[in-house]
């Protein structure tokens, strides 16, 4: 009888970049596919041997450099694109990217990132945005939606106390020196074939020396929001992606 296993070929598995040591993510939380994102698109780029990642204070911090095996950096909370422009300056020929949530990038590191934006640095980053502080207990971030129960605000946000929520690649996209500006999740398969086309498009803007890229994954926190994982699905779908729409905000091959 034939070895039916002689026929069997292997159609996909762990990406080499993707190291065996555990992360830090909750069950349900999207991080670790897009961990999985980062790693192929690197690998299929072919510029793992001189990417550097910077990453920023919390959970994008706490995966990030212990699953992806590429040179890491930690980061003063929101300054990774400051640090990411000091070394791309000193290595021009690497391969920068900063991995950052949405306090770390939105809140207090919002002024690091503008600056960055507004030099036209060549540099990547990756904006994770799940809609809370995921670390520091569930509180209230520049992308919570109006209406959202966090534990700073109890009854939902709401515009005259709390203003309204940060759209940061609509934001990325006004300015003169940004070459790419997408938004994209990973909560369908579908959707993780768009990620991977959107973060490898601003990769290479960056190796083609264009410009800026920054690429946003909307993300579940099933604890931050109160919902189960499956229940986080549809959460993004209905809620999430009526206030932030997925598609490319940006894209030329060259920047003023």
């Amino acid at each position: 009888m034939k070895d039916k296993s002689s026929d069997v070929k292997k159609v996909t598995g762990r990406p080499d970049l993707r190291l065996l040591s555990l992360g830090m993510y909750c069950p349900g939380c999207h991080y670790g596919i897009i961990t999985r994102v980062i790693c192929e698109v690197i690998e299929e780029l072919g510029v793992a041997g001189k990417a550097i990642g910077l990453a920023g204070v919390g959970c994008s911090f706490g995966g990030a450099p212990m699953t992806i095996d590429i040179d890491w950096t930690s980061c003063p909370h929101g300054r990774a694109p400051a640090m990411a422009t000091a070394i791309k300056r000193i290595y021009p020929d690497a391969m920068v990217l900063t991995v950052q949530g949405d306090g770390d990038l939105g809140a207090i590191g919002l002024g690091c990132f503008m600056n960055a934006l507004v030099r036209g640095e060549n540099l990547t980053t990756i904006f994770l945005n799940n809609a809370v502080y995921g670390t520091t207990g569930g509180q209230m971030a520049p992308t919570t939606l109006l209406g959202m129960k966090t534990t700073t605000t109890p009854l939902g946000r709401d515009i005259q106390t709390n203003g309204y929520p940060l759209h940061v690649p609509e934001l990325a996209a006004t300015m003169r020196g940004v070459a790419y500006a997408a938004r994209c999740t990973v909560h369908t398969p579908a959707n993780f074939q768009k990620a991977k086309k959107s973060l490898k498009t601003a990769i290479q803007k960056q190796i083609d020396g264009i410009g800026y890229g920054i690429v946003e994954f909307v993300s579940a926190c099933p604890p931050g929001w109160g919902l189960k994982p499956l229940e986080c699905l549809d959460y993004i779908s209905e809620r999430m992606l009526e206030e932030y729409p997925l598609g490319e905000f940006k894209n030329v091959d060259k920047t003023d």
